[in-house]
């Protein structure tokens, strides 16, 4: 039989990882998971109790709304007027989704077509680039990481684009690259948007993981911001709820009317006492995101001392839960999926290669810092063993 877009999607590099690590964990092999960025932080305690309650109340059983039940759309707006000082309206610049990467795909769907184009940040998380796709549009590179001017690659990109890209694919921190900007680059490229008649799309995910003094800025901090400009915030990674798929496009209420349009076509929403936990959390346990940056922030430098201690130098990223490291120079010979291969088998952990995040991505691998300090520590010892060119 024949399918229709599922037949454009190449292997996915990652799920070839993944089968890797379940084969050696068949085998009796004790494997250290560094590579899928599933959270482990455990999910603020006052949402779970609350989640409980709520699923005991029938009426909570029924069919939801695909926006987001009223209580939960306030939830948000209040958090960012708290967290970022942006005043957005409950009713017309919020829409729940079924965590970000569900809302950034249809939203893609809502934007785009056959014959229109996106720009996307390469290498980056993989829905960032095949949502566009899937989509039917074409997208348009734009170079990040180590060494690379991201807005004057832009300011490229969009100059050798024809049709014009309708939208821009923004992620900071980011994904895998862990590059991180400030307030005024999101008022730089918010400035472009104005004057070049694009839509920003700022996929927010990793909103309150900062370390060293660095406070990740909203793109919708920028005075005007929503007229040209929405963002996606999850509390996947800052209240660690990844499994309860609770997301939301926010900003330019005319885009959020039309995910919300859209949607109601194609679900109900989130399960009611989900939804209801979620208020909880975000109303009753405002400074968890501060617990679970602290978390992340100690096993980054485990992780980063660690490897550095048996020669691997790795910069210290400001943000996201993620260490983007360059395959070291005595096995720089390797293709990353190459070298994922060996740390599977010989060190027994696993790491993403960068090279599943597209273009710009090879030469790169991806540490998830989703294993505690100890486990880290076992990672860095059976790392040492399966490199011994460093040092």
């Amino acid at each position: 039989m024949e399918f229709r877009r599922i037949n454009a999607l190449p292997p996915y590099v990652l799920g070839v990882m993944d089968a890797l690590k379940i084969e050696a964990r068949r085998a009796g092999e004790d494997v250290i998971d560094l590579g899928f960025g599933n959270p482990d932080i455990p999910s603020p305690e006052v949402a779970v109790k609350k989640l409980a309650e709520a699923v005991e109340n029938p009426r909570n059983h029924r069919y939801s709304a695909s926006r987001g039940i009223p209580k939960l759309r306030l939830a948000i707006t209040d958090l960012y007027r708290r967290r970022f000082g942006v005043e957005l309206d409950p009713e017309t610049q919020a829409c729940t989704s079924i965590g970000a990467k569900e809302g950034f795909s249809h939203l893609m769907w809502v934007l785009l077509g056959p014959g229109d184009a996106a720009m996307v940040p390469t290498p980056s998380y993989p829905i960032h680039i095949w949502g566009p796709i899937l989509a039917g549009a074409e997208v348009r590179h734009v170079r990040l990481g180590p060494d690379q001017d991201f807005f004057a690659n832009l300011l490229e990109a969009w100059e050798d684009s024809w049709p014009r890209p309708r939208v821009i694919v923004l992620s900071f921190p980011h994904n895998p690259t862990t590059t991180c900007v400030d307030l005024a680059f999101m008022e730089r490229v918010v400035e472009f948007a104005r004057e070049h008649d694009v839509l920003l799309v700022h996929d927010f995910a990793y909103a309150d993981l900062g370390y060293d003094g660095y406070q990740p800025p909203s793109i919708l901090q920028v005075p005007g911001a929503s007229d040209v400009a929405v963002e996606l915030y999850t509390l996947t990674k800052s209240f660690s709820m990844a499994g309860w798929r609770v997301g939301f496009c926010l900003g330019n209420a005319e885009v959020v009317t039309a995910l919300a349009q859209l949607k109601s076509y194609l679900d109900y929403g989130t399960f009611q006492p989900i939804q209801i936990a979620s208020i909880v959390a975000m109303n009753e346990a405002p400074d968890y995101p501060k617990a679970v940056n602290a978390i992340y922030r100690r096993r980054r430098d485990t992780l980063i001392d660690g490897l550095g201690r048996i020669g691997w130098e790795i910069e210290r990223p400001q943000g996201t839960m993620f260490v983007w490291a360059p395959i070291p120079e005595p096995y720089d010979d390797y293709r990353s999926l190459e070298f994922c291969q060996l740390l599977v088998e010989d060190a027994k952990v696993a790491v993403s290669p960068g090279i599943g995040f597209g273009p710009g991505g090879e030469g790169f691998v991806r540490f998830a810092l989703v294993e505690n300090d100890h486990r880290i520590n076992q990672a860095v010892r059976g790392i040492r063993r399966a490199l011994p060119k460093l040092g």
